[in-house]
């Protein structure tokens, strides 16, 4: 999946730095569009600034507390008992965007240039058990739907898409960054939908 935009340099073009994270029996799929730059990580995994609300809203999701993950340094999260708890629960991860340019330094969907995305549907294919697609902020969304011919559903809604006579959903979250204007705790509400199917 390509899809080159005018402008920006081949030096500046980035590769997703992480591994697809799928566990075999992943029945979720979530998908956000790309990492920020390394600077701003507290970790080698998705999600990674510290900022960004995604571990802090799927510990209200499953424990009532949105400090779950939170390690005691309160400036990163516990990494290992997050995959294990993503391994048992079967949620997957990736991005919708393989490869981008930023056009402003920021982790921001209007900042970035899709050089190339990722191909979800061959993603969905490896994962046997995925009976949802939950794609997190505009940006995913748009090129998640756009891949499976389906329209966009809105916030907390899905739709459904077929995908060689497999029924799969694909839902709608909010962004996760603080910049979207929900409060976590209503953000938490909309991801209880998918999560907790």
């Amino acid at each position: 999946m390509t899809e080159v935009m005018n402008g920006g340099g081949a030096d500046d073009v980035e590769t997703h730095p992480f591994e697809p994270f799928l566990p075999e029996r992943a029945r979720l799929l979530m998908l956000g569009t790309f990492p920020p730059a390394e600077k701003r990580w507290s970790m080698r995994f998705y999600y990674p600034n510290f900022t960004n609300d995604m571990w802090r809203i799927v510990g209200l999701c499953f424990f009532g507390d949105k400090q779950h993950f939170v390690a005691e340094d309160g400036r990163h999260y516990r990494l290992d008992e997050l995959k294990a708890f993503l391994t048992e629960k079967g949620i997957a991860l990736y991005d919708t965007c393989t490869r981008i340019i930023r056009t402003k330094n920021t982790a921001s969907d209007k900042d970035l240039q899709v050089v190339e995305q990722t191909d979800v549907q061959a993603m969905v294919r490896r994962l046997l058990h995925c009976e949802a697609v939950v794609t997190a902020g505009q940006l995913a969304t748009t090129i998640c739907c756009q891949q499976f011919g389906v329209e966009e559903p809105k916030v907390g809604e899905w739709v459904e898409a077929r995908l060689d006579g497999r029924l799969v959903r694909i839902w709608r979250m909010p962004s996760s960054s603080r910049a979207y204007p929900l409060s976590i705790e209503k953000k938490a509400e909309q991801y209880k939908k998918v999560f907790l199917l």
